[in-house]
């Protein structure tokens, strides 16, 4: 298929698809709201839930994640030196705060494969503010 022509479980196979299959297809931009979040309330987020494996701060290194200053319009799985996942790195995504709020809900879910070990964050307004404390990094 194409790429674009995916969207939502529009595809051959149901949910959850073989990895084979999924690894293959790009996932497309959600079609969701993004509330608008607090960058104070999005810091103490980030420090309590991501800074354990990631780091946000310009020229900042790899850890367990890969660092995350600038991922807003970076494509998943291309930090240079930090071994993805191949499921993240033939995701298709392009980060937005559209993608990551979605993702943030569930990241083994939204990219069946990655290696990210996080349950996500259920409340709209964290991711919300998660995301605009991310974005305003550069």
């Amino acid at each position: 298929l194409a790429q674009g022509v995916f969207s939502g479980h529009s595809h051959p196979c149901a949910p959850p698809c073989p990895a084979s299959y999924a690894s293959t297809m790009p996932i497309a931009e959600p079609d969701v709201e993004v509330p608008a979040g607090d960058v104070k309330k999005g810091a103490k987020l980030f420090k309590a839930k991501c800074a354990q494996c990631h780091t946000i701060e310009k020229g900042g290194n790899a850890k367990q994640g890969p660092p995350l200053w600038g991922i807003m319009g970076r494509q998943s799985g291309t930090y240079d030196g930090f071994a993805y996942s191949e499921a993240n790195k033939n995701s298709g995504i392009i980060w937005s705060d559209k993608h990551m709020f979605e993702y943030l809900v569930n990241p083994k879910k939204y990219i069946p494969g990655t290696k990210m070990v996080f349950a996500g964050i259920k409340k709209d307004k964290e991711r919300a503010d998660l995301i605009t404390f991310m974005a305003a990094q550069g």
